[in-house]
């Protein structure tokens, strides 16, 4: 698939919840992982989507938040990915920090070269990925 999120995790749907206008779809990551997303009961229906069935699950790589010490907080956010960091890519604003997970997917995160100074990210680092259900959009094939 050609598009312009950087981050595209192929997953197997493992669990489809429907509510009255949205639906909750857990896609299932080859490293055990799972990336939960919140679309319209409607796309699971114009997606067909059921359990089982093989998709794409994007998120584009500014809506990836880098945690490396949640100071025992815990966070509202579905998403939360484990991993090292493999790549800081420094720009003149914005850095792309890349972070590998246990099954070897790769996550981009797109964040501010302050951020990147304040947490100390560098190459083979712990870090998680975090993102909302909401900002997973889900492509099948077909």
């Amino acid at each position: 698939m050609k598009a312009s999120a950087r981050n595209q995790f192929v997953g197997t749907v493992t669990e489809v919840l429907i509510g009255a206008v949205n639906a909750e779809v857990h896609v299932g990551l080859k490293g055990g992982e799972t990336i939960v997303a919140s679309i319209t009961k409607e796309s699971v229906e114009k997606l067909a989507i059921k359990i089982g069935m093989a998709v794409v699950a994007l998120v584009k790589a500014p809506q990836i938040i880098i945690v490396t010490d949640f100071g025992g907080y815990r966070l509202s956010a579905r998403n939360q990915l484990q991993g090292t960091v493999t790549q800081v890519k420094l720009g003149a604003v914005n850095a792309e920090v890349d972070i590998e997970l246990k099954g070897g997917e790769q996550v981009a995160a797109t964040v501010t070269n302050d951020s990147v100074e304040t947490l100390g990210l560098r190459k083979g680092q712990a870090a998680t990925a975090v993102f909302k259900a909401g900002a997973v959009i889900l492509a099948v094939a077909g």
